[in-house]
């Protein structure tokens, strides 16, 4: 952990995770002074704290960040852990100023300028970059208090590998790819249910020639074609945001030769028993719920957001709070903007809007003394 000796910053990140490792590179390659804020207690916790098998989506090739290429075989998919590895190591080869084991829980505006809460430590900052990511906090639908306590309850933020389920039958709700995926690998010593709406699949399987072969022009579409200035590329943030993602590694009949059986969608509880829309009740000893994350801004006390709590931004920059920024939201730019490998072009931009920001306040500060 590098420490700062003063608690005014020109620029404050808050989470050094991929995103904000990213802006941190281009400000220092353009000697801008910041601090990053993070936490973990290690920089890439947030992979290790994954599940064991985890792998990413997408090829090494595609998983660098800027100035270093991720130090991986071009075609493999790096477990969840060579990212965390890699992400330590990235901000240790560039000397990232980073701070971690700070939590922040306040973020407002002061005087022009930001103060970031932690705790009782307080951090002042001409600009803040909320790299946190689109979602923090685990969803899990209100009526799984109402499941019998002994019945065991795992978010997928929660599971690590089956040990830690009870004897018995597991139900995984939700069917996108962490649910598909955890289900696989519970199905090896346990009945599972999966419950959930198809999200599709992929046409091709991952790593499968074919797929190398269209993944180059299919990575350029999303970073250049799949945009939010295009017409397109909007219509597909709307449908992906409200569909989710089709199934990328595991396939519609690996479930099935697995021995996982679909399910109604979980609507309930009845008798202590998760609840199917058909009226049916499963007897499980453990649900994991695969549910996803919604975003958690509370912590921000700047009116940066619109009616349903998601960050009012043009392409990261808040124009109604000048020195705010976000990085690393699904679709900020583009479609590979939450990406390892997509993240760093919005980072650049960030970056280059911090120094013109920087520079500008410069000159106006001659002109007054002038």
């Amino acid at each position: 952990m590098t420490s700062t000796a003063s608690k005014h910053f020109e620029t404050m990140i808050i989470g050094a995770g991929q995103a904000g490792l990213a802006v941190g590179y281009h400000l220092s390659t353009q000697q801008r002074s910041f601090v990053i804020l993070d936490a973990a207690e290690r920089v890439g916790d947030s992979w290790r704290n994954r599940w064991d098998s985890l792998r990413v989506f997408t090829p090494a090739r595609y998983d660098g960040l800027p100035g270093w290429s991720f130090p991986a075989p071009g075609w493999s998919y790096p477990t969840k852990d060579d990212v965390a590895d890699y992400l330590e190591s990235y901000a240790a080869r560039f000397r990232l100023p980073v701070r971690t084991g700070v939590r922040v829980d306040g973020l407002s505006r002061e005087n022009g300028g930001y103060v970031v809460t932690s705790g009782l430590s307080q951090y002042f900052a001409d600009n803040v970059v909320v790299a946190t990511g689109g979602y923090q906090a685990p969803r899990i639908p209100e009526f799984a208090s109402e499941l019998d306590p002994t019945i065991v309850q795992l978010h997928s933020s929660q599971y690590r590998n089956p040990s830690q389920l009870k004897d018995g039958a597991v139900l995984v709700v939700g069917a996108g790819n962490s649910g598909a995926e955890i289900a696989l690998e519970t199905a090896s010593d346990h009945q599972t249910w999966l419950s959930g709406r198809d999200t599709g699949q992929e046409p091709i399987r991952a790593g499968a020639a074919l797929d190398r072969l269209l993944t180059p022009p299919f990575w350029f579409m999303l970073s250049h074609v799949l945009t939010m200035r295009t017409p397109l590329g909007r219509k597909v943030e709307h449908q992906l945001s409200n569909q989710g993602l089709p199934l990328a590694r595991v396939r519609r009949k690996d479930l099935a030769r697995a021995g996982v059986e679909r399910v109604p969608r979980i609507t309930g509880v009845r008798d202590g028993l998760p609840l199917q829309a058909d009226g049916q009740s499963l007897d499980v000893a453990t649900v994991i719920w695969c549910t996803g994350f919604v975003p958690d801004y509370s912590w921000i006390q700047v009116p940066a957001f619109d009616p349903d709590g998601r960050p009012r931004h043009d392409r990261g920059l808040v124009r109604s709070e000048p020195g705010l920024y976000f990085i690393g939201l699904f679709f900020q730019s583009a479609g590979t903007s939450s990406l390892i490998g997509g993240v760093g072009r919005d980072a650049q931009r960030v970056a280059r809007h911090l120094t013109a920001r920087r520079t500008e306040a410069g000159a106006t500060s001659t002109r007054a003394r002038d």
